[in-house]
This record gives structure tokens, sequence and C-alpha cells, in this order.
């Protein structure tokens, strides 16, 4: 398998000299793990007291993360990726809210991220997230088996309804739509209204994906359970496939509650088992569509390998690489030259609502060994080779 992602010319090839040199100021930033710390603190002090600080944030990590305050405001950016041929996700990303009016906000963004996606190619998913549609503590307490009283039982309803509202619309518009994954205590209560509406909405292709994080050790089992359901019943499994974003909370929160994790015991037990669901994946990508959501370079070439020996054509539209915007453009935009399906994710929301994102954005940086260093490295050979070409 050609190895094609160095190529930082093609790379950052949609980067003017300026907005190099702040992604290589923010990577530097976000390399330090106390920086980030005070950063993190001094930003939400800021924000808390109501400071005008919201123009710098913009100025800096807002930008580089995310395509902009509303839906409109994405678009430039949008048209601007697809002409390298790098589609969008635009992504609602305010979370932490807990009331129905903001549930009901999220419902009717994504209602409408979806006629986008149906009016433009170049924005071929929808996404949210169900603690966006409803209660976290609601999800968390179906989870775990417990009753609800009237009140909760008839918010639950309405979550339902918001579920399936999305989910009909995207079926009738022929947009698929990806439902995000959260933590583990509350996921079990997603998953299952996740897998009623494949169920309803699946039959003759994939519309609603779910997502596995295959940092935790029982993904491929459940995955493995559902096509047995699927075969049985007659629809379709469209999966986003991670690693995850919730690791220390998860091990946190284990410890503390005397349970055993729900991660892998090791980054290569995580890498395995994430190679393993998109090999099983492959192997019945007839009644199957995968979203690769991956910045590592070697799960993107092992699919890239499975396709090739598979006879899967690269831009089969049941096979998807992923990545988040501002990070691995190495690989996004790589892949995208040479022909294959990849989409950003573009989060969007207010400067103040979007800075729960922004910030575990930051932190998981940080946290993920060799991440940002790779991204130094690759901004600084461009940098180095801009130069070069000036003399």
């Amino acid at each position: 398998m050609e190895k094609i992602f160095n190529n930082t010319a093609v790379a950052f090839s949609l980067k003017s000299d300026t907005e190099l040199d702040r992604a290589y100021f923010l990577f530097k930033m976000i390399a330090s793990e106390p920086l980030v710390k005070i950063g993190t603190a001094v930003t939400n002090f800021a924000l808390k007291v109501h400071l005008p600080v919201e123009g710098l944030i913009r100025a800096t990590v807002f930008d580089h993360f995310c395509g902009g305050t509303n839906e409109e405001d994405c678009l430039p950016v949008v048209d601007k990726m697809f002409t390298k041929g790098v589609t969008s996700v635009l992504d609602y990303s305010v979370e932490a809210k807990e009331d129905e009016s903001e549930f009901d906000n999220a419902l009717n963004k994504t209602l409408k991220t979806i006629v986008f996606a149906k009016e433009r190619a170049a924005i071929p998913f929808a996404v949210f997230k169900p603690t966006g549609f409803g209660r976290f503590e609601l999800y968390q307490k179906l989870g775990e088996g417990k009753s609800l009283n009237e009140t909760e039982t008839a918010e639950w309803n309405r979550v339902i309804e918001r579920f399936e509202k999305v989910c009909k619309t995207a079926h009738e518009m022929d947009v698929a739509l990806l439902i995000d994954a959260e933590e583990s205590w509350m996921q079990d209560a997603a998953d299952d209204l996740v897998a009623e509406m494949m169920r309803k909405y699946n039959k003759e292709k994939a519309i609603v994906y779910n997502t596995l994080q295959m940092y935790r050790w029982d993904r491929l089992e459940y995955l493995q359970k559902l096509h047995a359901q699927a075969k049985e019943e007659g629809f379709h499994i469209g999966m986003k496939v991670v690693r995850g974003a919730y690791m220390e909370k998860e091990n946190k929160r284990a410890e503390e509650k005397g349970y055993q994790s729900p991660i892998c015991p090791s980054k290569k037990a995580t890498d395995e088992n994430y190679d393993a669901a998109i090999q099983y994946m492959v192997d019945h990508i007839d009644t199957m569509a995968i979203f690769a959501g991956t910045h590592n370079e070697d799960s993107s070439y092992k699919l890239m390998q499975l396709m090739e020996e598979k006879g899967i054509a690269k831009n089969d539209g049941k096979v998807f690489f992923g990545q988040l915007y501002g990070m691995s453009d190495n690989i996004s935009f790589n892949l995208a030259a040479n022909d294959y399906n990849v989409t950003k994710y573009l989060p969007f929301g207010p400067v103040r609502d979007v800075m729960p994102y922004l910030i575990r954005r930051a932190e998981e940086n940080t946290s993920v060994a060799g991440q940002t260093t790779r991204e130094l490295n690759l901004i600084g050979a461009e940098r180095k080779r801009r130069k070069l070409e000036e003399i």
C-alpha cells in the first residue's frame, strides 16, 4: 500500500501561511498540559464573569476547530474544502444543556442540517448526540433497568419523538444520519433506541448510523449481536467506528464505583479492537455501511488495503473516512486526492456554548500520545517546504 499521508503540500493546500502559523502556535500550546489546564481555567472564568474574550477565542482556537457560529456561517468553509474533494458534516456542538427548549432547539438544528445535506453534495451526512435530545440521567436510568416515574416517562416519550422525527426526515430525504456515542453508563438506552430506528429506516440501505467506541472491549460483541438481529429482521447496519472520547472519565468512574472498566487494558488492545470491527464490517459490506472515524494512519491504511482486497471501489458510498476539522489534514486531504470518500466533522454553534467542546478537544489532544507531536511535525515540514520554494 502506497504511503500517502506525508504529502504536506496536499494536506495544507487550503491553508494560508498565516493560518499555518496559527495552527502551529495552537498545537504548541496544546502540547503543554499545564498550559491547557491554565488556559481552560482562565477561559471558563472569563466567560463566567462576561469578560469580552469571545473575539479572541473566535480568532484563535474557535476558527481553527469550528466552522462558524451557525449553519450559514459554515458554508464558505464547506465549499472551500469541497474544492479539494473533502466533504463536511455540520455538527451542532452545543453540549451540557438540560431543558426541553434546548432539546427542541437541537432537534430543529439537526433537521435544518438534513435539509442542507439534501441540497449539497458537499454535505453527505447529518449528525446529533443522544443527550442533545434528552437528559443524560434519563438514558442512564433506563440503561440501568430502573423504572421511570410518570413525569420521566412523558419526558422519555418526547426523546423518542425527537429521534423518530429526525430519523424519519433523514429517510424521506435520503440523507445518512450519524448518531454519536457517549459515556458507557448511558449508552445502552441510546443503543436500544438507535437500533429501533435502524429497524424502521434501514430496510433498503443504511440511513441511520450508530457509533461504536472501540476503546470499549465489549463493542465488537455488540456489533456481532446486532448483525444477527439485522439478518433475522432484514435491516442494514450503519456504524461510525471510532476509538473513543471519554477514556479518563470511564476509568475514573469504574474505579470509584468498583466495577470492571469498560475500557480496553491498553492502547494496543484498542487498536486491535478497532481494526477487528472494521474487518468485520468489510466482510459483511453487503448489508453494512462504514464511517471510519479515525486520526490513526495505520488504521486508515488497513481499511484502504481491505477495500482493495475485497474489490470495493474507492468511492463506494458504503465506506467513508472521517476526521475532525482542524486535525489530521494530512489524512483527510490526501485520501480525497486519491479518490476516497472523506469527510470532516465541522462543529458550529455560539462561541460561548461551544467552549465545552473546544476544551475537550484541547484536553484530548494533550492526552493522546503522539497526536499533537504529529500535527506539529507535519505543519513544521510544510512551513519549511514553503520557505524553500521561495528561495
